[in-house]
């Protein structure tokens, strides 16, 4: 009902499970031309003040009595789209989640100087579609051809791994931009990292042209986060470049979202509650059914997860790839050999693709993990080195005077006058060894050679083609000028013996993306894996067959009952906390329940933990019941806090 006053309904900032809902407030007159829909509010909410959007004006409302006035409109700048209203209302719902930790996601925070100055000029798009990438596809083509004429296509565009110079993923997405432009629509890209931001912002700016492309990165600043949030929102710029909150960006009549690389862990939220960007630009992309048809989708990488996997066997994604026998013989000659047993870190075949390599440029040597000694065990009885005090894996770190120190890699202090407490001895050995000391040890190999270091703190953005060679972690390693002469990747088997359901996946992945930047096998382009030449992962990547290896990792996991082919839902908390949880829950659930378990602490509190799990069918009932417990929680303010995860990225 209504009285005739004038009506805002406000998404209020209540991160609270039985509050998640929309509340009708009156507009007072002199407030009512600034009321637009999408703007900043301030409300009151039992008895406090509160910050909030302005999701409708309706003209009625179902409340009895006398509403509650808005206290401040903070900024009539609509900030808010409804395609995003609906996109964060979808997402909480999958997600266990409140609308309010979605919003705080999806919508840059303000910056009133930003804001209130004078708006910057943003040129229209424009230039020709280049050729190659996924022109020189057929099926690439005809999927340009169909976005370009307003079709909400998805596909999956499995990117050849090898040196392509320009040509790489940055020349397709150029392209899927471009046809969503010549539709008439806006384009979403999201990468994982801040150098694939840059990467793809150049492409797309020399393309395009220069002043049209925005960015959403956190790393960008307030006021210039700011700044291009609000000309996507005020509809001056029509492409946007970025990470994960780039998904949510306020893209007038969006046509189209590229996600490149979706397997990159960087794509998993850290905070609540928890989305990953794969399934929101799943959401975004299927739209909503009498509102909006949603947008086309692709997905590109050399690399296939297994939740890509799934939609395309669902007929969901289309594929997007070259002829296996074009895909290999653009790949670079590729080999593996067994890890050595030996003092020697490296083996002789990899020294010597090392060695061919300098002769033609930089090498890459990929090594597991960051640091000097990763472990240490006694040389005599190989009992791992603890430390005294907190029982924590004990590292060996390179000292200012050259020497070496014993560090606990979970307190950091230092061990000093080291005893096994087994055997008595006291020399030690390095079962794993980081990147610091392999460029240690390729220095001493290869006298007469730069080497480079790209990893942990010290990430190396780019390399030129003189010969160097450069040690890098997984994810960090330099962008070459003209691609690596050749690549070595070390302690494969360190690399697939994670206690990790994604372990295999998450190795083919990176493996692949150090293949992506090796030059091509015609090119005299080389790549030596060290490590069992039968794993499935390494087979995998020998025969660039990522496919393959995607259909079969999930196929394992269906007959597991795992992700994605289930959902799993998981609570941590305190054991009081979580029984409460438990005993708030409405029985029967669908699917099955596992625990509690005692759970890893990071405060030296007790945890403990709870899954359940359920077919997808299913899933919206086993969410919705988990939410009404949170629900009756939060009411009945019970203490404790209880962290609820859905289909959590790492199930260990």
């Amino acid at each position: 009902m209504s009285d005739g006053a004038a009506l805002a309904r406000v998404a209020v900032d209540l991160p609270l499970p039985h509050l998640d809902r929309f509340f009708d407030y009156s507009v007072p007159e002199p407030m009512e031309a600034d009321a637009a829909v999408g703007s900043r509010v301030r409300v009151r909410f039992a008895g406090r003040a509160c910050n909030g959007f302005i999701i409708e004006r309706p003209t009625s409302t179902e409340v009895t009595g006398r509403l509650s006035p808005l206290t401040k409109v903070v900024s009539p700048e609509p900030v808010l789209l409804p395609d995003q209203v609906r996109l964060i209302r979808a997402v909480a719902d999958h997600y266990a989640g409140t609308f309010a930790d979605v919003a705080r996601l999806a919508v840059a925070p303000r910056h009133a100087a930003t804001e209130s100055g004078a708006s910057a000029v943003w040129p229209a798009p424009m230039g020709a579609m280049p050729p190659g990438g996924l022109r020189a596809i057929p099926a690439g083509e005809s999927w340009l051809h169909g976005v370009q004429s307003g079709r909400p296509l998805r596909g999956f565009w499995a990117v050849a791994p090898g040196w392509r110079g320009d040509d790489d993923w940055r020349r397709g997405v150029v392209q899927a931009v471009q046809a969503a432009l010549l539709a008439g629509k806006g384009a979403i890209v999201v990468v994982p990292d801040a150098a694939a931001m840059q990467a793809g912002f150049l492409a797309l700016s020399r393309a395009l042209g220069d002043g049209c492309v925005a960015r959403l990165h956190a790393q960008m600043g307030p006021a210039r986060r700011y700044h291009d949030y609000l000309a996507l929102s005020r509809g001056q710029s029509r492409v946007v470049v970025g990470t994960r909150s780039a998904v949510f960006a306020p893209v007038h009549n969006l046509g189209l979202i590229v996600l490149v690389d979706d397997g990159n862990d960087a794509y998993a939220e850290p905070r609540a509650p928890y989305p990953h960007t794969r399934t929101v630009a799943a959401l975004r992309a299927s739209g909503t059914p009498g509102e909006n048809d949603g947008c086309a989708l692709l997905l590109a990488g050399s690399a296939r997860s297994c939740e890509a996997q799934r939609w395309v066997e669902r007929g969901w994604l289309g594929v997007i790839e070259d002829e296996p026998k074009v895909r290999r013989a653009s790949s670079p000659a590729m080999r593996s050999v067994p890890e050595v047993a030996s003092a020697a870190h490296l083996p002789v075949e990899a020294a010597q693709t090392i060695r061919a390599g300098l002769s033609a440029g930089p090498v890459l040597v990929q090594v597991p993990r960051a640091g000097y000694l990763v472990a240490l065990a006694c040389q005599k009885c190989r009992t791992p080195v603890r430390c005294p005090v907190c029982n924590g894996p004990v590292a060996a770190e390179k000292g200012g005077d050259g020497g070496r120190r014993l560090v606990c890699r979970w307190c950091g202090r230092t061990s000093v006058g080291w005893r096994c407490a087994v055997c008595g001895g006291t020399t030690l050995r390095a079962p794993v060894i980081g990147s610091g000391r392999t460029a240690e040890e390729l220095g001493r190999a290869f006298p007469g050679f730069r080497v480079i270091d790209s990893s942990g703190d010290h990430i190396v953005e780019s390399v030129s083609e003189q010969p160097a060679l450069v040690v890098a972690t997984p994810g960090a390693e330099p962008f070459p000028a003209a691609g690596y002469a050749a690549a070595v990747f070390l302690d494969a088997d360190l690399m697939l013996s994670r206690a990790d359901m994604r372990s295999g996946e998450e190795a083919v992945r990176r493996w692949l993306n150090a293949v992506s930047l090796v030059r091509q096998g015609q090119q005299g382009g080389t790549v030596c894996i060290v490590g069992d030449a039968h794993a499935p992962a390494v087979q995998a990547v020998l025969r660039a067959d990522a496919a393959g290896f995607a259909t079969r990792e999930l196929a394992d996991r269906t007959a597991a009952g795992l992700p994605p082919a289930t959902l799993f839902v998981e609570a941590t908390g305190d054991p009081a906390a979580l029984g409460d949880f438990a005993a708030a829950l409405e029985t029967p659930l669908p699917g099955d329940s596992f625990g509690p378990v005692e759970a890893a602490s990071t405060d030296g509190q007790p945890r403990q933990r709870m899954l359940w799990r359920c077919d997808l069918v299913d899933a919206p009932a086993l969410v919705g019941a988990i939410k009404a417990a949170m629900a009756r929680r939060s009411a009945a303010k019970a203490p404790g806090v209880v962290r609820v995860q859905v289909d959590p990225d790492e199930m260990g």
